[in-house]
């Protein structure tokens, strides 16, 4: 089972999607790993207004929905910074994939699905979310923002090349290095990617 749980609770979900045996199918996947479905909507107006009222911890829209479809869903949802979210399509077209990057989506999966696809896909999106959250706790300006957020991936990078590291293991290291140094993540971030350059790389702790 993945690890679903933040302080003893269960990571709260809520679906999006048309075709109601899809919709089935998703919660099933999702209770059975762990997750719990708080809500299900068949199309983004609903999605957006249950998002609003829920708070869950993560959203999942399909991009062909009526009324409202997931990509202006996930504009609605990821602009007021309620929940991280994850597009559902049966295309795999590389400008509906940037689309949905462009709205706000952490994270996309292409219909037909199974499990072992979509586990991956909601611990990618709440990792990825929470890495902004906690950059963006660091600034102010979008500018700046958008500057951290790229030095801190090359940073992860480096650490991942160099160390084999996963990429949340990268950014949790790189966090923890800035609190117990009392540093920013993009001093931080920044000191990783002259030492390597420069060849001589300090052994981050375990």
């Amino acid at each position: 089972m993945a690890e679903t749980e933040t302080d003893g609770e269960r990571r709260r979900v809520l679906i999006a999607e048309d075709e109601a045996l899809i919709r089935l199918d998703l919660a099933e996947m999702l209770a059975e790993e762990g997750y719990e479905v708080v809500g299900e909507a068949g199309d983004g107006e609903t999605a957006v207004r249950l998002a609003e009222e829920l708070k869950p911890d993560l959203v999942i829209l399909d991009i062909k929905m009526p009324i409202m479809d997931g990509l202006a869903a996930a504009e609605r949802i990821a602009g007021a910074r309620i929940a991280p979210v994850i597009i559902l399509t049966a295309f795999s077209q590389r400008e509906l994939v940037e689309r949905a990057r462009a709205a706000g989506a952490m994270a996309y999966l292409v219909k037909p699905f199974q499990k072992s696809d979509l586990v991956p896909a909601v611990e990618i999106a709440l990792s990825r979310y929470s890495e902004i959250a906690a950059l963006e706790a660091e600034v102010a300006g979008l500018t700046d923002r958008l500057e951290i957020r790229k030095t801190v991936e090359r940073a992860k990078g480096a650490l991942m090349t160099t160390y084999g590291m996963t990429e949340p293991q990268a950014f949790k290291w790189i966090q923890r290095t800035a609190m117990d140094h009392r540093m920013t993540m993009k001093e931080v971030a920044e000191r990783i990617l002259a030492e390597t350059s420069g060849g001589e790389v300090t052994q981050p702790a375990s």
